[in-house]
């Protein structure tokens, strides 16, 4: 182990230098209290940010179109339809509300950073690998997504009409395993985009990328229920959409949080350490790429 010289009023001792693991460690936790911190002091912010998407969600599916006489879970289905669409509904929210905050909190604040802030040129001088403070943008949106999903689940479950009630039954195993997953998941995916798209051209990631997955990727319907869709004996839609990493984390919430039918377990889980993989390795990539370039 190496050595340095520390100074002292009569004498001079030589001592141990920390290994580049600790400094490193010790980078990271720093990285990571001060996105504690922002957040903290944000937390209102984040709060209305997390909610307003979901909450607009309920209240229009469960509650106005009950009111209003709207059907909500398709023709010709049994009486409790609406309590059924609630069902899926809510576990389709707090998928979609993890997947905002990964992309919200990585790749917009990335954006930024890359662009008139240039906060991360300080961020990269830290005594750590480049990789790794790309690892803690990935971290932290994973913390915040997990944050959301903790505020979204209950306001999706008191939201709707009177006769309209989500049926919740929440699977402990699956909860713990799968939500981190899906958090990391989408923290990644943001990462990738966040590092994809000029800081000038940001907002056609929503057009062309989120809109896409939103719309797609199972939030307001079961992926079984797109069987129907099909040409000839092709379920066509059914197929394009397995491309979707969000169709993956809606499917697990609602194995975590109903008794809904939903796509097998044994599919989703690797399926989404499989993006997980794909997503950290394009974008720690790229985020090499744009920091030295």
């Amino acid at each position: 182990m190496t050595a340095h010289i520390v100074e002292s009023d009569s004498h001079i001792m030589v001592g141990p230098r920390r290994s580049s693991f600790s400094a490193s460690r010790a980078a990271l936790g720093a990285l990571l209290l001060r996105d504690v911190v922002v957040l903290r002091k944000d937390f209102g912010i984040f709060v209305l940010r997390t909610i307003i998407q979901p909450f607009l969600l309920c209240f229009v599916f469960l509650f106005v179109f009950p009111k209003i006489g709207q059907s909500v879970g398709g023709s010709g289905g049994p009486a409790n339809a609406e309590s059924i669409f609630a069902t899926v509904l809510v576990a389709g929210v707090v998928g979609i509300s993890i997947m905002f905050q990964g992309v919200q909190s990585v790749a917009l604040q990335m954006s930024q950073e890359f662009g008139f802030t240039r906060e991360i040129e300080d961020r990269v001088q830290a005594p750590c690998p480049i990789w790794l403070v790309a690892m803690e943008k990935v971290v932290s949106g994973a913390i915040q997504g997990l944050i959301s999903a903790a505020i979204v689940l209950p306001i999706a479950s008191v939201v709707h009409a009177r006769g309209v009630q989500a049926s919740i039954s929440i699977h402990w195993l699956v909860l713990i395993t799968l939500v981190p997953l899906a958090c990391i998941a989408m923290g990644s995916l943001g990462l990738v985009l966040g590092t994809s798209f000029e800081p000038r051209n940001i907002g056609l990631m929503f057009g062309f990328v989120i809109l896409p997955i939103t719309f797609l990727g199972g939030t307001y319907y079961e992926w079984t229920r797109l069987a129907s869709v099909k040409i000839g004996s092709w379920h066509w839609l059914q197929t394009i959409v397995l491309i979707n990493p969000l169709l993956y984390v809606n499917e697990g919430m609602r194995a975590a949080f109903t008794n809904v039918p939903h796509m097998h377990l044994y599919i989703v889980y690797p399926v989404l350490i499989a993006f997980c993989a794909g997503f950290l390795s394009l974008g720690l990539r790229n985020f090499r790429r744009r920091v030295l370039s």
